[in-house]
């Protein structure tokens, strides 16, 4: 089962390898600054929209996003 926060864990995890801010991020994917943000706090969950942004963005597959394996 995925939880908030193993995937917010996940997310900030993979901005901290890649390098951008969460606005540079929320910019790039079109999700928002703040809404961006809320995915890292737990706060909010992503829409499958938003979900296959990040996982583009990051180059990784919706599982590895997902936690639903350790292969990207």
């Amino acid at each position: 089962m995925i939880t908030k926060d193993f995937f917010k864990n996940r997310l900030k995890e993979l901005r901290k390898e890649k390098g951008p801010t969460q606005a540079q991020v929320g910019i790039a994917t079109g999700i928002g600054e703040r809404n961006y943000q809320r995915f890292e706090a737990g706060e909010n969950f992503p829409s499958a929209e938003n979900l296959c942004a990040l996982a583009d963005y990051f180059e990784v597959s919706l599982d590895y996003l997902m936690g639903r394996t350790d292969r990207r």
